[in-house]
């Protein structure tokens, strides 16, 4: 069963998408080396308590096996509060930071402009891989940002990412290599009822 996450979830969730990111190449690019795991998990921690719980919407499987955090077009006051986190952010980046600041910058020339939902961060726990339950958590988003009339949008830097989003119908329409020798990033929008 997929439901909306409640904030005794955050922990939980937060071990998935860490256990769902270890290997990522963004955020292998962007957060240290140093403690990476520990790091890794504390920045999706904060993502999801200060960002994704009280700004957007977050949906998870039972078992917290699936998660997915979305921005929204009315996720009031959640630019301020990124403002306000970005020290820590810089300091959970590490030695990565110049990266990460680089990073973000050339993602947000590809960001679109008009209100969309922002599928922020989605994972699945290594071992309930393949039981579509990454589909699933996603899927709750999209209807909602269906029902209230706006296009979806994401990034990805793992390429066996992007036919997954298509199927879902998110078209690419931006690839590009980050830079500092980051990762080949895509920016994919799915128009309203995909």
């Amino acid at each position: 069963m997929i439901r909306e996450a409640t904030t005794d979830d955050v922990e939980g969730a937060a071990d998935t998408l860490a256990a769902a990111f270890a290997d990522y190449p963004l955020t292998r690019h962007v957060i240290s080396a140093d403690d990476h795991g520990k790091r890794l998990r504390e920045f999706q921690r904060i993502f999801l308590a200060e960002i994704g719980l009280p700004h957007g919407r977050v949906w998870v499987s039972d078992g917290l096996d699936a998660v997915a955090v979305w921005s929204t077009p009315d996720s009031g006051g959640a630019d301020e509060v990124m403002d306000g986190l970005l020290p820590r952010l810089v300091e959970l980046a590490g030695d990565r930071a110049p990266a990460y600041a680089r990073a973000e910058a050339v993602m947000a020339v590809h960001r679109p402009d008009a209100p969309v939902w922002f599928l922020g961060t989605v994972g699945v726990r290594p071992e309930a891989m393949g039981r579509g339950l990454g589909r699933r958590v996603i899927d709750a988003g999209l209807r909602e940002a269906d029902a209230q009339g706006f296009p979806a949008f994401l990034e990805t830097s793992a390429e066996r990412n992007v036919r997954l989003y298509e199927s879902l119908g998110f078209r690419v329409t931006a690839e590009y290599d980050l830079p500092c020798d980051g990762p080949r990033t895509w920016s994919m929008l799915r128009s309203v009822g995909g």
